[in-house]
């Protein structure tokens, strides 16, 4: 009987939380791949601002310099192409990226210099990153990440557009969310609009080995230090009269541009006949995308790196 009481209580205060909208994690109780049609709940605001005070950039310096980026740079080895490129950017700016794995953020992170990354914030999904206090907490503090709505709500870019305007860099993905089989999608307006808005520049750059070393789902790098590679392409300024549609579209070729280079060379990748396809893998099931994007990176010599960028 006594078991029987407890099961029910249990099964109680499992639909009460249902009732919340959450499960017994904290977590929607919806598949992410069902949340485009159901209702979206009320955004619940965080604010991030903390997290830019000096104190947390001084708690930040040894939680990601000294801890997380030591951490990913023994699990894994990743290599840096087109760094010279940063030497250049003052900011602020976007940086624009494919986006494949958790490994992305402190690859990316961990490879800009020091000047660079302590004035970037990422922009991070608040229904993910930031549906529990304890996650969001953590976040904000080690990445300088704020959040924002991927269900395209009017307000979605309004810190972001604060944070260009007091000089922060940002670092957006903008295809919304990791890529479920390694290969990119097409690129949301979100990052090309405040290019275009606030007349700064976007940095494209390409990540390479990162699904293979840590996929969607998993929550630690393979085993054997799986090569990553991180490739910057020149800084794209929107033109006087490009509109936002056309700049996004000029990124996408050059995001391509790069996997090309990544995969062939410089000059090869300024005479594909289709950049902006090649990220998007082949046109296969899905088992054959997953098994050709999580092939092995192969290091690069440092050969390699100086001769195919001019």
């Amino acid at each position: 009987m006594s078991g029987g009481k407890g099961g029910r209580m249990k099964l109680v205060e499992e639909i009460k939380l249902l009732r919340r909208g959450r499960d017994w994690r904290g977590r929607a109780p919806a598949p992410r791949s069902a949340q485009p049609w159901t209702e979206a709940p009320p955004s619940r605001s965080f604010q991030t601002e903390w997290a830019r005070t000096p104190l947390a950039n001084a708690a930040r310096k040894v939680a990601f310099d000294g801890v997380l980026r030591t951490l990913t740079w023994s699990q894994t080895r990743p290599e840096i192409h087109g760094a010279d490129i940063l030497d250049e950017v003052k900011g602020p700016v976007v940086f624009v990226a494919n986006h494949s794995s958790h490994l992305d953020t402190p690859i990316i992170l961990g490879s800009l210099p020091a000047r660079l990354r302590s004035r970037t914030a990422v922009a991070a999904a608040a229904d993910y990153f930031f549906d529990a206090r304890w996650r969001a907490v953590a976040t904000a503090l080690t990445f300088n990440a704020f959040p924002i709505e991927r269900r395209g709500s009017g307000g979605a870019l309004d810190l972001a557009s604060e944070l260009l305007q007091d000089g922060w860099s940002l670092l957006i993905y903008p295809e919304g969310t990791r890529s479920t089989d390694g290969w990119a999608r097409r690129f949301r307006m979100g990052a090309s609009l405040l290019c275009r808005e606030y007349g700064v520049p976007a940095v494209p750059l390409v990540l390479r080995g990162t699904y293979q070393a840590m996929p969607r789902g998993g929550f630690w790098p393979k085993k054997g230090r799986p090569v990553v590679s991180v490739r910057y392409g020149k800084p794209l300024d929107p033109g006087a009269d490009e509109s936002t549609s056309a700049f996004n579209a000029r990124l996408e070729d050059e995001l391509g541009r790069l996997w090309v280079e990544h995969d062939e060379d410089w000059w090869t990748s300024l005479h594909a006949p289709d950049r902006r396809r090649a990220p998007r893998g082949p046109e296969a099931s899905e088992w054959r995308r997953k098994w050709e994007s999580t092939r092995p990176e192969a290091p690069r010599s440092p050969h390699h790196k100086v001769w195919r960028r001019r």
